[in-house]
């Protein structure tokens, strides 16, 4: 019984420093540096705004783009309703479609808000991650004026991109609650269960959805803002004047 104990009293730290060793390890997310897009010609006709809704509208496509490749790993079914060959065939199919702003048949023509509707309702039959990703892009390119990218003559609705927030806040709160006639969810998407903890869905619409909040705080900052710097420079211009000392 003595030769046995100095072993037993091994187990206790050995398992310590395996925990250790876990706590330690890296979270599971990309390392990496910020970098900006190369500088283009096309930007000398960009105000700072119309400049960062143009880095916000391709940064929430890429978002729902990366969705519909998640969605469809999830829910192999859906892209096999359609003609595309294989899962990322569908995804480029669907990239072309929402950026060319060509009409998705299966919605017979509706958009934005409207084919929303038709893409999260029970009775919908046809591919719902392309229906589902098509839709939202829709409703945010119409939520931006129609358009992805932005110049000095270009408007923003700080209104309208407030509502696309909230849209995109509902249509994920309807994939989470609604169900099929059989009693299925519309999609599987998030999982917490006791083998596995996939929230990334989640995180990605919540992406989506503060980029849109930002811009729409930031438009409505800019009429706000002009008006203070307009004050601030008659102020400047007769108080904030440095005096001659020769």
């Amino acid at each position: 019984m003595l030769c046995c104990r100095p072993r037993q009293r091994l187990l206790p730290a050995a398992a310590l420093c395996l925990v250790l060793a876990g706590c330690a390890a890296p979270a599971p997310t990309p390392r990496g540096e910020v970098r900006g897009a190369d500088a283009t010609a096309g930007e000398l006709a960009q105000s700072d705004v119309n400049r960062m809704a143009t880095l916000e509208m391709r940064a929430n496509l890429d978002s729902l783009f990366a969705l519909a490749g998640k969605l469809y790993r999830r829910n192999p079914a859906e892209w096999r309703k359609g003609p595309a060959a294989s899962r990322e065939q569908a995804v480029e199919q669907l990239r072309d479609a929402v950026l060319q702003r060509q009409p998705w048949a299966p919605l017979q023509g509706r958009r934005d808000i409207a084919a929303l509707a038709v893409a999260l309702s029970p009775e919908f039959a046809g591919d719902r991650v392309a229906a589902c990703i098509y839709a939202t892009a829709d409703m945010l390119v119409a939520a931006h004026g129609g358009k992805t990218e932005f110049f000095l003559i270009d408007g923003l609705d700080a209104q309208h991109l407030y509502n696309a927030a909230r849209n995109v806040e509902s249509a994920v709160w309807m994939l989470s609650q609604r169900r099929t006639a059989a009693g299925a969810p519309l999609l599987l998407a998030d999982e917490i269960g006791a083998q596995a903890r996939n929230l990334s869905f989640e995180r990605e619409f919540g992406k989506i959805i503060g980029r849109l909040d930002l811009l729409a705080q930031f438009a409505t900052e800019k009429y706000r803002r002009a008006a203070i710097s307009y004050v601030q420079g008659l102020v400047g211009g007769t108080f904030l004047q440095f005096l001659p000392v020769r």
